[in-house]
Protein backbone atom coordinates (compact mmCIF):
# COMPACT_ATOMS: atom_id res chain seq x y z
CA UNK A 1 0.00 0.00 0.00
CA UNK A 2 1.47 3.35 -1.02
CA UNK A 3 2.22 5.86 1.70
CA UNK A 4 -0.14 8.83 1.96
CA UNK A 5 1.30 11.85 0.14
CA UNK A 6 1.66 14.75 2.55
CA UNK A 7 1.06 18.31 1.46
CA UNK A 8 3.10 21.30 2.56
CA UNK A 9 1.48 24.24 4.31
CA UNK A 10 2.58 27.58 5.68
CA UNK A 11 1.92 28.52 9.29
CA UNK A 12 -0.47 31.18 8.01
CA UNK A 13 -2.52 28.57 6.15
CA UNK A 14 -2.72 26.40 9.26
CA UNK A 15 -3.84 29.39 11.34
CA UNK A 16 -7.04 29.65 9.24
CA UNK A 17 -8.19 26.28 10.58
CA UNK A 18 -8.94 27.26 14.16
CA UNK A 19 -12.62 26.40 14.63
CA UNK A 20 -14.08 23.33 16.41
CA UNK A 21 -15.29 21.82 13.13
CA UNK A 22 -12.15 22.80 11.24
CA UNK A 23 -9.30 22.27 13.66
CA UNK A 24 -5.63 21.92 12.70
CA UNK A 25 -2.49 22.08 14.83
CA UNK A 26 1.24 21.92 14.23
CA UNK A 27 3.48 19.61 16.26
CA UNK A 28 7.18 19.50 15.42
CA UNK A 29 6.69 20.81 11.84
CA UNK A 30 3.92 18.25 11.18
CA UNK A 31 0.34 19.34 10.50
CA UNK A 32 -2.51 17.37 12.11
CA UNK A 33 -6.22 17.64 11.36
CA UNK A 34 -8.04 17.15 14.67
CA UNK A 35 -11.52 18.06 13.47
CA UNK A 36 -12.88 14.53 13.86
CA UNK A 37 -10.61 13.62 16.77
CA UNK A 38 -11.55 16.49 19.10
CA UNK A 39 -14.53 14.66 20.62
CA UNK A 40 -12.31 11.66 21.36
CA UNK A 41 -9.51 13.66 22.98
CA UNK A 42 -8.97 12.26 26.53
CA UNK A 43 -8.35 15.75 27.86
CA UNK A 44 -11.59 17.16 26.50
CA UNK A 45 -12.48 19.52 23.62
CA UNK A 46 -11.63 22.78 25.42
CA UNK A 47 -7.92 21.95 25.46
CA UNK A 48 -7.82 21.72 21.66
CA UNK A 49 -10.04 24.73 20.95
CA UNK A 50 -7.96 27.02 23.16
CA UNK A 51 -6.80 29.98 21.07
CA UNK A 52 -3.17 29.16 21.82
CA UNK A 53 -3.65 25.64 20.39
CA UNK A 54 -6.20 25.72 17.57
CA UNK A 55 -4.48 26.61 14.30
CA UNK A 56 -1.18 27.20 16.12
CA UNK A 57 2.18 25.54 16.64
CA UNK A 58 1.33 23.41 19.68
CA UNK A 59 4.67 21.63 19.95
CA UNK A 60 5.59 22.98 23.36
CA UNK A 61 2.11 22.44 24.78
CA UNK A 62 1.97 18.88 23.41
CA UNK A 63 5.31 17.80 24.86
CA UNK A 64 4.39 19.33 28.18
CA UNK A 65 1.58 16.79 28.42
CA UNK A 66 2.46 13.79 26.24
CA UNK A 67 5.28 11.39 25.50
CA UNK A 68 6.57 11.32 21.94
CA UNK A 69 5.40 7.71 21.54
CA UNK A 70 1.80 8.98 21.36
CA UNK A 71 2.48 10.44 17.92
CA UNK A 72 3.92 7.12 16.77
CA UNK A 73 0.68 5.22 17.38
CA UNK A 74 -1.13 4.35 14.12
CA UNK A 75 -4.42 5.96 15.17
CA UNK A 76 -2.65 9.30 15.62
CA UNK A 77 -0.28 9.00 12.68
CA UNK A 78 -3.39 8.90 10.47
CA UNK A 79 -4.30 12.39 11.66
CA UNK A 80 -1.24 13.92 9.99
CA UNK A 81 -2.16 15.67 6.74
CA UNK A 82 1.03 17.53 5.93
CA UNK A 83 4.18 19.35 6.99
CA UNK A 84 5.22 22.97 7.40
CA UNK A 85 6.91 24.40 4.35
CA UNK A 86 10.65 24.93 4.85
CA UNK A 87 10.77 23.21 8.25
CA UNK A 88 11.99 19.79 9.36
CA UNK A 89 10.93 17.66 12.30
CA UNK A 90 13.57 17.85 15.03
CA UNK A 91 12.11 15.65 17.76
CA UNK A 92 12.49 11.89 17.76
CA UNK A 93 11.69 9.08 20.17
CA UNK A 94 13.33 5.74 20.79
CA UNK A 95 15.45 4.69 17.80
CA UNK A 96 15.95 0.95 17.54
CA UNK A 97 19.50 -0.06 18.38
CA UNK A 98 20.80 3.48 18.85
CA UNK A 99 22.80 4.98 21.71
CA UNK A 100 21.09 7.85 23.54
CA UNK A 101 22.79 11.24 23.26
CA UNK A 102 21.22 12.52 26.48
CA UNK A 103 24.04 13.20 29.00
CA UNK A 104 24.51 10.34 31.49
CA UNK A 105 21.80 8.27 29.78
CA UNK A 106 24.50 5.75 28.89
CA UNK A 107 27.41 4.40 30.93
CA UNK A 108 30.65 6.24 30.22
CA UNK A 109 32.10 3.52 28.01
CA UNK A 110 29.21 3.96 25.57
CA UNK A 111 29.30 7.75 25.58
CA UNK A 112 30.93 9.42 22.59
CA UNK A 113 34.48 10.58 23.20
CA UNK A 114 35.02 8.59 26.42
CA UNK A 115 37.25 5.59 27.06
CA UNK A 116 37.32 2.54 29.32
CA UNK A 117 40.01 0.00 30.28
CA UNK A 118 37.41 -2.74 30.73
CA UNK A 119 35.65 -3.07 27.37
CA UNK A 120 37.14 -4.28 24.10
CA UNK A 121 35.88 -3.70 20.57
CA UNK A 122 34.29 -7.15 20.80
CA UNK A 123 32.28 -5.96 23.80
CA UNK A 124 31.12 -2.94 21.79
CA UNK A 125 30.00 -5.12 18.88
CA UNK A 126 28.22 -7.40 21.31
CA UNK A 127 26.47 -4.46 22.96
CA UNK A 128 25.25 -3.11 19.61
CA UNK A 129 23.82 -6.51 18.71
CA UNK A 130 22.24 -6.96 22.12
CA UNK A 131 20.62 -3.51 22.07
CA UNK A 132 19.11 -4.08 18.65
CA UNK A 133 17.86 -7.49 19.77
CA UNK A 134 16.17 -6.07 22.87
CA UNK A 135 14.70 -3.10 21.01
CA UNK A 136 13.33 -5.26 18.20
CA UNK A 137 12.11 -8.35 20.06
CA UNK A 138 11.89 -7.69 23.81
CA UNK A 139 10.85 -4.08 24.49
CA UNK A 140 7.25 -4.18 23.23
CA UNK A 141 6.62 -7.55 24.86
CA UNK A 142 8.00 -6.16 28.13
CA UNK A 143 5.53 -3.26 28.14
CA UNK A 144 2.57 -5.49 27.24
CA UNK A 145 3.31 -8.27 29.73
CA UNK A 146 4.13 -5.88 32.54
CA UNK A 147 0.62 -4.52 32.05
CA UNK A 148 -1.38 -7.72 31.55
CA UNK A 149 0.64 -9.89 33.96
CA UNK A 150 1.03 -12.81 31.58
CA UNK A 151 4.27 -14.80 31.35
CA UNK A 152 6.82 -13.38 28.88
CA UNK A 153 5.88 -14.50 25.38
CA UNK A 154 7.28 -17.83 24.28
CA UNK A 155 8.29 -16.23 20.98
CA UNK A 156 10.72 -13.94 22.87
CA UNK A 157 12.07 -16.85 24.90
CA UNK A 158 12.57 -18.86 21.69
CA UNK A 159 14.41 -15.98 19.99
CA UNK A 160 16.69 -15.68 23.02
CA UNK A 161 17.33 -19.42 22.87
CA UNK A 162 18.28 -19.13 19.20
CA UNK A 163 21.00 -16.66 20.20
CA UNK A 164 21.94 -18.86 23.19
CA UNK A 165 21.22 -15.94 25.50
CA UNK A 166 19.80 -18.25 28.16
CA UNK A 167 23.17 -19.99 28.33
CA UNK A 168 25.11 -16.72 28.31
CA UNK A 169 23.12 -15.42 31.29
CA UNK A 170 24.82 -18.13 33.37
CA UNK A 171 28.11 -16.29 32.86
CA UNK A 172 31.32 -17.72 31.36
CA UNK A 173 32.10 -21.40 31.73
CA UNK A 174 32.17 -24.88 30.26
CA UNK A 175 28.42 -24.79 29.61
CA UNK A 176 29.09 -22.47 26.65
CA UNK A 177 31.45 -24.85 24.86
CA UNK A 178 30.26 -25.76 21.38
CA UNK A 179 27.53 -23.10 21.31
CA UNK A 180 27.14 -20.31 18.76
CA UNK A 181 26.81 -17.15 20.82
CA UNK A 182 24.83 -14.28 19.32
CA UNK A 183 25.15 -15.76 15.83
CA UNK A 184 28.87 -16.34 16.32
CA UNK A 185 29.62 -12.77 17.35
CA UNK A 186 31.65 -13.92 20.38
CA UNK A 187 33.57 -17.16 20.87
CA UNK A 188 32.58 -19.25 23.91
CA UNK A 189 36.13 -19.16 25.30
CA UNK A 190 36.22 -15.33 25.01
CA UNK A 191 32.86 -14.71 26.67
CA UNK A 192 33.35 -13.05 30.08
CA UNK A 193 31.40 -11.32 32.81
CA UNK A 194 31.39 -8.01 30.95
CA UNK A 195 29.39 -9.69 28.19
CA UNK A 196 26.92 -10.91 30.79
CA UNK A 197 26.79 -7.43 32.35
CA UNK A 198 25.86 -6.05 28.92
CA UNK A 199 23.05 -8.60 28.52
CA UNK A 200 21.56 -7.76 31.92
CA UNK A 201 21.82 -4.01 31.48
CA UNK A 202 20.30 -3.99 28.01
CA UNK A 203 17.29 -5.97 29.24
CA UNK A 204 16.95 -3.59 32.21
CA UNK A 205 16.54 -0.68 29.77
CA UNK A 206 13.01 -1.93 29.07
CA UNK A 207 11.92 -0.29 32.33
CA UNK A 208 9.65 -3.20 33.25
CA UNK A 209 10.85 -4.61 36.57
CA UNK A 210 8.40 -7.48 36.87
CA UNK A 211 9.04 -8.54 33.30
CA UNK A 212 12.77 -8.42 33.92
CA UNK A 213 12.34 -11.11 36.57
CA UNK A 214 9.72 -12.91 34.53
CA UNK A 215 12.14 -13.20 31.61
CA UNK A 216 13.56 -16.28 33.32
CA UNK A 217 15.18 -14.51 36.23
CA UNK A 218 14.49 -17.70 38.15
CA UNK A 219 16.77 -19.57 35.78
CA UNK A 220 19.60 -17.10 36.35
CA UNK A 221 19.62 -18.00 40.06
CA UNK A 222 18.10 -21.49 39.98
CA UNK A 223 20.19 -23.20 37.31
CA UNK A 224 23.77 -22.43 38.54
CA UNK A 225 23.51 -24.95 41.42
CA UNK A 226 22.60 -27.61 38.84
CA UNK A 227 25.51 -26.58 36.60
CA UNK A 228 28.00 -26.44 39.46
CA UNK A 229 26.85 -29.26 41.72
CA UNK A 230 24.59 -31.58 39.73
CA UNK A 231 25.68 -34.99 38.45
CA UNK A 232 26.66 -35.28 34.79
CA UNK A 233 23.54 -37.34 34.10
CA UNK A 234 21.30 -34.76 35.75
CA UNK A 235 22.90 -31.89 33.85
CA UNK A 236 22.62 -33.76 30.56
CA UNK A 237 18.88 -34.18 31.13
CA UNK A 238 17.97 -30.76 32.54
CA UNK A 239 20.35 -28.11 31.20
CA UNK A 240 19.75 -28.45 27.43
CA UNK A 241 15.98 -28.09 27.71
CA UNK A 242 16.33 -25.06 30.00
CA UNK A 243 18.83 -23.41 27.64
CA UNK A 244 16.40 -24.13 24.79
CA UNK A 245 13.59 -22.33 26.63
CA UNK A 246 11.46 -25.48 26.66
CA UNK A 247 11.52 -25.98 30.43
CA UNK A 248 11.77 -23.44 33.24
CA UNK A 249 13.52 -23.51 36.60
CA UNK A 250 13.49 -21.39 39.77
CA UNK A 251 15.40 -21.09 43.05
CA UNK A 252 13.27 -21.99 46.08
CA UNK A 253 15.07 -20.99 49.29
CA UNK A 254 12.99 -18.33 51.10
CA UNK A 255 10.19 -19.33 53.44
CA UNK A 256 7.66 -17.46 55.53
CA UNK A 257 9.76 -18.42 58.57
CA UNK A 258 13.18 -17.79 57.02
CA UNK A 259 14.31 -15.16 54.52
CA UNK A 260 17.87 -13.97 54.99
CA UNK A 261 18.18 -16.55 57.80
CA UNK A 262 19.06 -19.49 55.55
CA UNK A 263 19.89 -21.75 58.49
CA UNK A 264 16.33 -21.32 59.72
CA UNK A 265 14.72 -23.18 56.80
CA UNK A 266 11.87 -25.49 57.84
CA UNK A 267 11.23 -27.47 54.63
CA UNK A 268 12.36 -31.05 55.27
CA UNK A 269 13.66 -33.90 53.16
CA UNK A 270 13.95 -37.42 54.56
CA UNK A 271 15.11 -40.58 52.85
CA UNK A 272 12.64 -43.28 51.86
CA UNK A 273 13.06 -46.70 53.49
CA UNK A 274 14.98 -48.05 50.51
CA UNK A 275 17.17 -44.91 50.42
CA UNK A 276 16.42 -44.27 46.75
CA UNK A 277 14.25 -41.18 47.17
CA UNK A 278 13.92 -37.99 49.13
CA UNK A 279 10.49 -37.24 50.56
CA UNK A 280 10.11 -33.45 50.64
CA UNK A 281 7.60 -31.57 52.81
CA UNK A 282 7.26 -27.87 53.48
CA UNK A 283 6.58 -24.51 51.90
CA UNK A 284 8.47 -21.77 50.10
CA UNK A 285 7.43 -18.14 49.65
CA UNK A 286 8.16 -15.23 47.28
CA UNK A 287 9.70 -17.57 44.69
CA UNK A 288 10.33 -15.87 41.34
CA UNK A 289 9.06 -17.77 38.25
CA UNK A 290 7.53 -20.51 40.42
CA UNK A 291 4.06 -20.20 38.87
CA UNK A 292 5.37 -21.56 35.56
CA UNK A 293 8.52 -23.43 36.66
CA UNK A 294 9.08 -27.08 35.75
CA UNK A 295 12.04 -27.47 38.13
CA UNK A 296 12.63 -26.11 41.64
CA UNK A 297 16.11 -25.84 43.20
CA UNK A 298 15.04 -26.35 46.81
CA UNK A 299 16.88 -25.79 50.08
CA UNK A 300 15.85 -28.49 52.58
CA UNK A 301 16.61 -29.40 56.18
CA UNK A 302 17.95 -32.96 56.26
CA UNK A 303 19.45 -35.27 58.89
CA UNK A 304 22.97 -34.01 58.15
CA UNK A 305 22.10 -30.31 57.95
CA UNK A 306 20.98 -28.40 54.86
CA UNK A 307 20.78 -30.12 51.48
CA UNK A 308 19.85 -28.66 48.09
CA UNK A 309 17.63 -30.87 45.93
CA UNK A 310 16.28 -30.40 42.40
CA UNK A 311 12.53 -31.06 42.59
CA UNK A 312 10.53 -31.58 39.42
CA UNK A 313 6.94 -30.40 39.13
CA UNK A 314 4.64 -33.36 39.72
CA UNK A 315 2.40 -34.96 42.34
CA UNK A 316 2.52 -33.10 45.65
CA UNK A 317 3.91 -29.84 44.18
CA UNK A 318 1.50 -26.92 44.22
CA UNK A 319 2.18 -23.27 43.31
CA UNK A 320 -0.07 -20.30 44.04
CA UNK A 321 0.55 -16.81 42.75
CA UNK A 322 1.47 -14.11 45.26
CA UNK A 323 0.32 -10.57 44.49
CA UNK A 324 3.22 -8.17 44.96
CA UNK A 325 4.01 -4.55 44.12
CA UNK A 326 5.18 -5.45 40.64
CA UNK A 327 3.59 -7.37 37.78
CA UNK A 328 2.38 -10.95 37.94
CA UNK A 329 4.51 -11.56 34.84
CA UNK A 330 7.36 -12.34 37.27
CA UNK A 331 5.51 -15.49 38.31
CA UNK A 332 6.07 -14.92 42.05
CA UNK A 333 4.53 -17.79 44.00
CA UNK A 334 3.95 -19.67 47.23
CA UNK A 335 5.00 -23.32 46.88
CA UNK A 336 3.71 -26.28 48.83
CA UNK A 337 5.58 -29.59 48.86
CA UNK A 338 3.40 -32.41 50.17
CA UNK A 339 5.21 -35.75 50.38
CA UNK A 340 6.98 -35.08 47.10
CA UNK A 341 9.17 -38.03 46.12
CA UNK A 342 12.46 -37.07 44.45
CA UNK A 343 15.25 -39.42 43.25
CA UNK A 344 18.38 -39.07 45.39
CA UNK A 345 20.24 -38.53 42.12
CA UNK A 346 18.68 -35.05 42.11
CA UNK A 347 20.80 -34.03 45.10
CA UNK A 348 22.96 -31.00 44.30
CA UNK A 349 26.30 -31.22 46.04
CA UNK A 350 26.87 -33.31 49.13
CA UNK A 351 24.16 -34.28 51.57
CA UNK A 352 24.36 -31.78 54.42
CA UNK A 353 26.51 -29.47 52.27
CA UNK A 354 23.64 -27.32 51.09
CA UNK A 355 24.82 -24.19 52.88
CA UNK A 356 27.91 -24.13 50.65
CA UNK A 357 25.75 -24.60 47.54
CA UNK A 358 23.43 -21.79 48.59
CA UNK A 359 26.12 -19.33 49.64
CA UNK A 360 28.26 -19.93 46.55
CA UNK A 361 25.21 -19.06 44.45
CA UNK A 362 24.63 -15.73 46.21
CA UNK A 363 27.60 -13.89 44.71
CA UNK A 364 26.45 -14.24 41.12
CA UNK A 365 22.80 -13.61 42.01
CA UNK A 366 23.62 -10.38 43.84
CA UNK A 367 26.03 -9.22 41.16
CA UNK A 368 23.35 -9.69 38.47
CA UNK A 369 20.96 -7.63 40.57
CA UNK A 370 23.56 -4.87 40.83
CA UNK A 371 23.93 -4.87 37.04
CA UNK A 372 20.19 -4.35 36.62
CA UNK A 373 19.93 -1.80 39.41
CA UNK A 374 22.75 0.34 38.01
CA UNK A 375 21.15 0.47 34.56
CA UNK A 376 17.65 1.12 35.86
CA UNK A 377 18.88 4.11 37.85
CA UNK A 378 20.50 5.49 34.72
CA UNK A 379 17.25 5.16 32.78
CA UNK A 380 15.48 7.21 35.45
CA UNK A 381 18.19 9.87 35.20
CA UNK A 382 17.49 10.08 31.47
CA UNK A 383 13.74 10.40 32.07
CA UNK A 384 14.31 13.21 34.57
CA UNK A 385 16.76 15.12 32.38
CA UNK A 386 14.32 15.04 29.47
CA UNK A 387 11.39 16.09 31.64
CA UNK A 388 13.27 18.89 33.39
CA UNK A 389 14.24 20.48 30.08
CA UNK A 390 10.83 20.22 28.37
CA UNK A 391 8.52 20.92 31.32
CA UNK A 392 7.80 24.56 32.19
CA UNK A 393 6.85 25.79 35.64
CA UNK A 394 6.39 29.42 36.68
CA UNK A 395 7.05 30.38 33.07
CA UNK A 396 10.50 28.78 32.98
CA UNK A 397 11.90 25.33 32.20
CA UNK A 398 11.97 23.12 35.26
CA UNK A 399 15.74 22.78 34.92
CA UNK A 400 16.09 26.50 35.73
CA UNK A 401 15.12 25.72 39.33
CA UNK A 402 18.21 25.24 41.52
CA UNK A 403 16.49 22.62 43.67
CA UNK A 404 15.81 20.47 40.57
CA UNK A 405 19.43 20.74 39.44
CA UNK A 406 20.53 19.73 42.93
CA UNK A 407 18.39 16.60 42.82
CA UNK A 408 19.69 15.73 39.37
CA UNK A 409 23.27 16.22 40.53
CA UNK A 410 22.76 13.71 43.35
CA UNK A 411 21.03 11.24 41.06
CA UNK A 412 23.84 11.39 38.50
CA UNK A 413 26.56 11.07 41.15
CA UNK A 414 24.89 8.00 42.66
CA UNK A 415 24.40 6.36 39.28
CA UNK A 416 27.98 6.92 38.16
CA UNK A 417 29.44 5.67 41.45
CA UNK A 418 27.38 2.46 41.34
CA UNK A 419 28.42 1.72 37.75
CA UNK A 420 32.09 2.39 38.49
CA UNK A 421 32.13 0.09 41.52
CA UNK A 422 30.23 -2.54 39.55
CA UNK A 423 32.75 -2.50 36.70
CA UNK A 424 35.65 -2.76 39.15
CA UNK A 425 34.12 -5.86 40.77
CA UNK A 426 33.28 -7.32 37.34
CA UNK A 427 36.94 -6.93 36.35
CA UNK A 428 37.98 -8.82 39.48
CA UNK A 429 35.49 -11.59 38.65
CA UNK A 430 37.04 -11.93 35.19
CA UNK A 431 40.45 -12.55 36.77
CA UNK A 432 39.46 -14.82 39.66
CA UNK A 433 38.48 -18.46 39.89
CA UNK A 434 35.06 -19.37 41.25
CA UNK A 435 36.68 -20.25 44.58
CA UNK A 436 38.63 -16.99 44.72
CA UNK A 437 35.46 -15.04 44.04
CA UNK A 438 33.79 -16.75 47.00
CA UNK A 439 36.73 -15.87 49.24
CA UNK A 440 37.49 -12.34 48.03
CA UNK A 441 34.28 -10.86 46.62
CA UNK A 442 31.43 -11.98 48.88
CA UNK A 443 31.85 -8.89 51.05
CA UNK A 444 32.48 -6.54 48.13
CA UNK A 445 29.39 -7.70 46.24
CA UNK A 446 27.30 -7.55 49.43
CA UNK A 447 28.43 -3.96 50.00
CA UNK A 448 27.75 -3.03 46.36
CA UNK A 449 24.24 -4.45 46.41
CA UNK A 450 23.40 -2.71 49.67
CA UNK A 451 24.82 0.57 48.38
CA UNK A 452 23.22 0.24 44.95
CA UNK A 453 19.73 -0.38 46.25
CA UNK A 454 19.98 2.43 48.79
CA UNK A 455 21.01 4.75 45.94
CA UNK A 456 18.14 3.42 43.84
CA UNK A 457 15.57 4.25 46.48
CA UNK A 458 16.92 7.78 46.87
CA UNK A 459 16.84 8.23 43.10
CA UNK A 460 13.27 6.94 42.93
CA UNK A 461 12.20 9.41 45.62
CA UNK A 462 13.91 12.33 43.87
CA UNK A 463 12.45 11.36 40.51
CA UNK A 464 8.90 11.44 41.87
CA UNK A 465 9.53 14.91 43.27
CA UNK A 466 10.78 16.08 39.86
CA UNK A 467 7.78 14.63 38.03
CA UNK A 468 5.23 15.66 40.66
CA UNK A 469 1.79 14.09 40.23
CA UNK A 470 2.90 12.41 37.01
CA UNK A 471 5.45 10.46 39.05
CA UNK A 472 2.65 8.61 40.83
CA UNK A 473 0.51 8.07 37.71
CA UNK A 474 0.78 4.70 35.96
CA UNK A 475 0.28 6.12 32.47
CA UNK A 476 1.56 9.11 30.52
CA UNK A 477 4.66 11.20 31.06
CA UNK A 478 5.72 9.72 34.37
CA UNK A 479 4.79 6.06 33.82
CA UNK A 480 8.37 4.77 34.00
CA UNK A 481 9.10 6.83 37.12
CA UNK A 482 5.91 5.60 38.80
CA UNK A 483 6.76 2.01 37.95
CA UNK A 484 10.33 2.42 39.18
CA UNK A 485 9.24 4.02 42.43
CA UNK A 486 6.66 1.30 43.14
CA UNK A 487 9.01 -1.61 42.40
CA UNK A 488 12.47 -0.36 43.42
CA UNK A 489 12.31 -1.98 46.85
CA UNK A 490 12.36 -5.45 45.28
CA UNK A 491 16.08 -5.12 44.64
CA UNK A 492 16.57 -4.01 48.23
CA UNK A 493 15.09 -7.29 49.49
CA UNK A 494 15.69 -10.04 46.93
CA UNK A 495 19.03 -11.76 47.38
CA UNK A 496 19.39 -10.38 50.90
CA UNK A 497 18.11 -7.30 52.72
CA UNK A 498 20.28 -4.17 52.69
CA UNK A 499 21.20 -4.19 56.38
CA UNK A 500 21.99 -7.91 56.35
CA UNK A 501 24.31 -7.49 53.36
CA UNK A 502 26.02 -4.42 54.79
CA UNK A 503 26.71 -6.36 57.97
CA UNK A 504 28.01 -9.30 55.89
CA UNK A 505 30.46 -6.98 54.19
CA UNK A 506 31.85 -5.75 57.51
CA UNK A 507 32.10 -9.28 58.90
CA UNK A 508 33.97 -10.40 55.79
CA UNK A 509 36.37 -7.48 56.27
CA UNK A 510 36.93 -8.44 59.90
CA UNK A 511 38.03 -11.92 58.85
CA UNK A 512 40.91 -10.34 56.95
CA UNK A 513 41.74 -7.83 59.67
CA UNK A 514 45.39 -8.21 60.77
CA UNK A 515 45.60 -9.17 64.42
CA UNK A 516 48.54 -6.82 64.97
CA UNK A 517 46.93 -3.75 63.40
CA UNK A 518 46.98 -0.80 65.79
CA UNK A 519 46.61 2.97 65.57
Amino acid sequence: MAAKELKQFTLEEVAEHNKPDDLWVVIDAKVYNLSRFKDLHPGGISVLTNEEIAGQDATEAFYGLHRHEVLERPQYQRLQIGTIQGEQSAIYGRIVGEISDVPYAEPTWLSQGYHSPYYTEDHRKFQRAMRRFVDEFVYEDAQAREEDGKRPSQSVIDKMAAMNLHAMRMGPGKHLQGLSLMDGLVKPEEFNYFHELIITQEIARCGARGYGDGLLGGKVIGLPPVLNFGSEALKARVVPEVFAGKKFICLAISEAQAGSDVMGLQTTAVKSEDGKEWIVNGTKKWITNATFADYFTVGCKTEDGLTVILVERGPGVETRQIKTSYSATAGTAYITFDNVRVPVENTLGEEGGGIFVILSNFNHERWVMCCGSARSQRSIVEECLKWATQRKAFGKPLISQAVIRSKLASMIARTESVQSWLENITYQMCHMTYKQQSQKLAGQIAFLKSYSTRCAQETAKDAVQIFGGRGITRTGMGKFVEHYHSSVTFDALLGGAEDVLADLGVRQAMRAMPKNARL
